[in-house]
């Protein structure tokens, strides 16, 4: 395991994860906008922003600073899903949590945005995969905790997370907020 230095790994037999590229980008995007369209389609707003055109969480920055993962079918190297894993906090997570410049705590999280499976691959435990594989399948040096957020409408998404092992820490600004310390090895 490596500090999100990933250049392939297993996640289970026939799926891989990599780190990012520039190559990858647009694949990625599409992927995410495909989900934000489908959440729209179910009367979500989650991710609404996307489909016109904003980009929160900076994908090209996110893949340019090595913090997109993407998981491959071994096969025919399909896109199956992709994650964004920042190890510092952004302004959005800097708002959420409540954090200011220096606290700590912060510091010593990993914050997980657009965690996306591609549509074909849903209903068959791929996300739950994906969630373990990232608690388990990088190190992060100095973090003890993943946090991430779900607007605080999207009860099926909030439920996934706590079965995941999340604990929901409350609602900032609309959104569920959840954290889950890490099993240190």
């Amino acid at each position: 395991m490596t500090s999100m230095n990933i250049f392939e790994s297993s996640v289970k037999p026939g799926l891989m994860a990599f780190q990012a590229s520039t190559e990858d980008q647009e694949q990625v995007q599409e992927l995410i906008l495909k989900t934000a369209r489908w959440l729209h389609s179910k009367g979500s707003t989650q991710w609404g922003r996307l489909l016109k055109g904003k980009d929160d969480h900076n994908l090209g920055g996110a893949i340019a600073r090595g913090e997109v993962v993407i998981f491959r079918a071994s096969g025919d190297h399909g896109l199956a899903g992709a994650v964004i894993l920042q190890q510092q906090p952004s302004a959005w997570d800097r708002k959420l949590w409540e954090l200011d410049e220096t606290d700590s705590e912060g510091g010593t999280s990993v914050y997980l945005h657009r965690l996306v499976v591609d549509r074909d691959s849903t209903g068959k435990g791929l996300g739950r995969e994906l969630m373990q594989w990232i608690e388990r399948g990088i190190h992060f040096t100095g973090k003890d905790r993943i946090r991430l957020d779900c607007i605080a409408g999207n009860d099926k998404l909030s439920e996934f997370y706590r079965q995941c092992g999340y604990t929901y820490i409350g609602e900032t600004n609309g959104y569920n907020i959840f954290e889950k310390m890490l099993i240190k090895s």
